[in-house]
């Protein structure tokens, strides 16, 4: 195992002081490791009696206001947020700001 003395300046995430991911061979290995990204609109919270009347045309209001950005979630960690757009009639999302680095890693579970 190397000793790291001629691993480029990192932060723990891996991330150079610029905010991407460097070139480095290592960090290739990670390239195609699969993640889930999701977008989170809102949530609430409700009782098991509610959700189960829940019917067909209901509405449930979200915490959130209708300009408010959206959270991008890759994992369950916060990594940015973004804003709706459609792109040949789909969703897609636009994103806006990066979340600071310690809340990406906010997160991510650590095993030592």
């Amino acid at each position: 195992m190397s000793d790291m003395t001629e691993a480029p300046k990192l932060d723990a995430a891996g991330i150079d002081p610029v905010g991407r991911m460097t070139s480095n061979r290592q960090f290739k290995l990670l390239a195609d490791i699969p993640v889930r990204m999701s977008v989170e609109v809102g949530s609430t919270s409700l009782r098991l009696a509610e959700v189960m009347d829940l019917a067909e045309g209901a509405i449930v209001e979200l915490d959130r206001q209708a300009d408010d950005l959206l959270d991008i979630m890759v994992n369950g960690a916060l990594i940015a947020k973004g804003e709706v757009v459609t792109i040949n009639g789909r969703y897609g999302i636009r994103i806006v700001e990066i979340a600071a680095t310690e809340t990406r890693l906010a997160g991510v579970e650590r095993r030592g």
